[in-house]
């Protein structure tokens, strides 16, 4: 960028970055007078948060009716012996059959069930 160029978006801030000027009455209209109080204007909305997206949460849940033997085992109290438990049981119609065909105890169901679905094939 030239220096001249510089020069020009330098003013143009400083410009932009200063307070407002205040507007003038037209001829003829009434004078706030000294005891008027500067119009108060809305503060700025804070950042909304965004909504969470219900795919994007349901796509890190892990499908006990098709994901792999390595995926299930690294889930807490899940070891080998019950990811393949887990995989031998399939399919289920909800997370809870886990506990409900005795695959595995409610400590450990209690432990996974927030990381954890079981989608239903269309």
């Amino acid at each position: 960028m030239r220096l001249s160029h510089l020069g020009a978006l330098v003013a143009l801030g400083s410009l932009l970055a200063s307070p407002v000027l205040a507007q003038t009455a037209a001829p003829g209209a009434a004078s706030p007078g000294p005891a008027a109080k500067p119009p108060v204007t809305a503060p700025a909305p804070a950042a909304a948060k965004p909504m969470p997206n219900t795919t994007a949460a349901t796509s890190a849940l892990i499908d006990i009716n098709t994901a792999p033997k390595d995926q299930l085992d690294k889930l807490p109290q899940i070891g080998e012996a019950r990811a393949e438990a887990i995989i031998k049981g399939r399919p289920y119609r909800a997370k809870n059959e886990l506990v409900d065909k005795k695959i595995i105890p409610q400590n450990a169901y209690d432990a996974i069930k927030d990381r954890i679905i079981a989608h239903q094939k269309s």
